[in-house]
């Protein structure tokens, strides 16, 4: 049985996790047969968003990994503490979280940073080699990491945020809803999902791809690391 992280980033759309992209995520890699956990980083949201108003709420502070706990049941670990070792691969679901909480792309652009405990992960389980599936405006991340490596990825066909992915340095490819980019030498996964998807039926198919994509790319390492 095949054991992935699943990164979450709050909970809700405008300041966290995308809740139908990690639904999607959870349920896909749970009809595949995969043990998912999920995880975030035990930091404060950069802000509470009022999801009936849209508005900021300025007297609100929320916390990062409480806020995940929500979607995960309270099943759920600290990103800090995490062995890579102990998991195949990872899936970051999307959502506005993802762009001001696991990095602050949504107020710094190409020059924004990454959460400490976030670029641990991803440095550590690229360098080990565990595939990755990133969704929605989530490839950003993987910009900022390894852009000047000319990583591929792609975040639909959004002219300003694909601009900004282009001048840290990675490879941007349009891509339309239920396609994706597929970075072999990286082993990472990149989809639209949420960023071109225009229902829920379409974001289920789009995430779902990418998750059977990435057990896919987990299914090869293992057969060549067995013949190796």
């Amino acid at each position: 049985m095949k054991r992935i992280g699943v990164v979450l980033s709050g909970c809700g759309v405008f300041d966290g996790t995308e809740i139908h992209e990690a639904v999607a995520s959870l349920l896909a890699l749970s009809r595949a047969g995969a043990k998912y956990t999920c995880m975030a980083p035990n930091i404060p949201q950069m802000n509470v968003i009022n999801h009936f108003t849209g508005q900021v709420s300025e007297s609100e502070s929320r916390n990062v990994l409480v806020e995940s706990s929500r979607i995960a049941r309270g099943d759920i670990l600290d990103l800090a503490n995490i062995s890579v070792s102990e998991y195949d691969g990872f899936m970051f679901p999307g959502g506005f979280g993802a762009a001001k909480n696991l990095c602050d792309f949504a107020v710094s652009g190409s020059n924004c940073e990454v959460a400490d405990s976030v670029e641990k992960l991803v440095r550590s389980a690229h360098a080990a080699g565990k595939p990755m599936a990133f969704v929605c405006i989530s490839p950003v991340i993987l910009a900022k990491i390894f852009g000047q490596s000319g990583v591929k990825i792609t975040i639909g066909d959004d002219k300003e945020a694909s601009a900004a992915v282009t001048e840290m340095g990675a490879t941007h490819i349009n891509c339309q809803v239920r396609e994706m980019v597929l970075d072999e030498e990286n082993r990472l996964i990149s989809s639209p999902a949420y960023m071109k998807a225009e229902n829920i039926s379409e974001l289920f198919d789009d995430v779902t791809a990418s998750v059977n994509a990435l057990l896919e790319m987990i299914s090869r390492v293992d057969n060549a690391a067995s013949q190796g």
